[in-house]
Parts: C-alpha cells; structure tokens; sequence
C-alpha cells in the first residue's frame, strides 16, 4: 500500500487547465507531481504554476502518442523519483466535424491521443504497479464516453473506447492491490471549452458568450464545470478511501447525461 503522501503522480496533458488543476490538488497533499505535456513552454508555465504553493513538481515534455517517448518519460521519472504510482490519463484533443467530413487523417489524429495514448501510458506504468501491488489509474473521459453528440463522431468513439479499456484494465487488476476508474466531466469552465466556444461563434455568428451559454445550458444545473471539482474527486479515487470501486466511470457534469 503507498503512503498518503509522496506518492509519485503523473499527470498527462499537464499544461492544460484541467491538467494544472489535477497537479495543484495532487501537489497540495504533498504528493510528487510529474505534469506532461508535447508543448514545452506551456508545460513549463504550468508547472511553474503548480509548484507555487511548495508542491514539488517535475515537469517533462512527452508525446503520448509516439510509444518511445512514453518509454523515456517512464525512464526519466524513475530515475528522479521511482515508479509512478498513480497515473491520470488527461491528455486529449477535441475537434469537431460532421463524419463524412472527418478525414482519415483527423480519426487518425483523435484516436491517436485520446484512445491509443492511453494505452501507451497503460502498457508503460501497469507493470511497476503490478509489482508493488498497488497502483491507481483514473482516465478522464467526458460525458461523450456515455452519450453520442453530433459532429464529434471521433471524440466519441476515442471516449467510449476509453471506457472499455477502463473496465477491462480493471477487471484484470481487480486483485492485485490496482483500481482502474474514469471521471467523464461536462462542459469545463477551462480555455478549450472557451476554445471551442470561439471556433463555433465563428461559424454561426452568435457570440462566444451565447455559445458558452448554450454549453451550460445543456446541464441540468445550467453552469459549466470547474476543473477543480473533477480534481477533488481524482484526489478520493487515488486515495484508500475507496479501494473497493474499480471499473467506474463517474460523471460530473451538472446533471447532463442524467436527462
């Protein structure tokens, strides 16, 4: 069993909002927090970011989606620090597109990070779990791991993939001391959602805060969601707290995939 604190965390997509709110909440509890990311600068101020409350923070360029590199970020990390303990799949690309204009290149891409990403980070860090008997794995998804949207058929099906993985990771860990759970968030009150908002305002002529309006309106509770809420509950999962729930995909989303 790992201690409560010092534990090894190793957070993909480290230099986006929800990346640096994950290391913050992480870093706060005095655990060691590896942020990665492919751009070096923003990984750079991400983590100079995390770091600023005293949390001890590694920060190392990596490109999920490239096997070698995860094999060198594993390398890296444990020659600073020992194995990763606790891996939170984040990294992820979301890009919009009626299916028959989604081109081969654009499925390859969004499958590439979201989906096979995942598994290269899996392949890699599981068997130092394994041989520790214990180790914690959260992928993120999103409330397209359970629902379908129009014109992110891509996304969808990488986030619907996710899940699967999920439960079968946990299914073959289910005894060794592993537990294997996502968080599907909704909309994230974070620069892609905004990001998103700007690119279809540009299309339909209503304005970013319209669009952002209608991303809230879509939740029951009719508000986007804060990173630092789907960062509180990494922090239970990852805990012993609940060592017994393994194989779960839990929304936060304002209600959403509940109507």
């Amino acid at each position: 069993m790992a201690g409560h604190q010092g534990r090894v965390v190793l957070v993909t997509g480290g230099s986006g909002g929800l990346g640096r709110a994950l290391g913050r909440a992480f870093a706060r509890q005095r655990d060691r927090v590896v942020l990665s990311a492919r751009n070096e600068a923003k990984l750079k101020a991400a983590a100079d970011e995390v770091s600023r409350d005293g949390g001890e923070v590694f920060p190392v360029p990596c490109d999920i989606t490239e096997r070698n590199q995860v094999q060198r970020l594993a390398e890296t990390v444990a020659s600073h620090w020992g194995n990763v303990q606790i891996l939170i799949n984040n990294a992820g690309v979301a890009k919009a597109a009626s299916f028959l204009d989604t081109s081969p290149s654009l499925w390859d891409e969004i499958i590439a990070t979201n989906l096979t990403g995942t598994y290269n980070c899996c392949k890699q860090f599981l068997p130092a779990m394994i041989d520790a008997h214990w180790g914690r794995i959260i992928n993120i998804g999103s409330t397209t791991s359970k629902v379908a949207y129009s014109h992110v058929s891509a996304y969808v099906s990488s986030k619907h993939g996710l899940i699967g993985l999920t439960r079968v990771l946990a299914l073959e860990t289910a005894r060794l001391g592993i537990t294997v759970n996502a968080i599907c968030p909704g909309y994230l009150d974070d620069e892609l959602t905004r990001a998103n908002a700007e690119q279809m305002a540009q299309k339909t002529g209503k304005s970013v805060d319209q669009i952002l309006a209608m991303f809230a309106s879509s939740a029951p509770q009719k508000r986007l969601i804060a990173p630092e809420e789907v960062a509180e509950l990494a922090l239970l999962m990852a805990s012993d707290k609940l060592a017994g729930m393994t194989g779960q995909a839990i929304s936060i989303d304002g209600g959403a995939t509940m109507v």
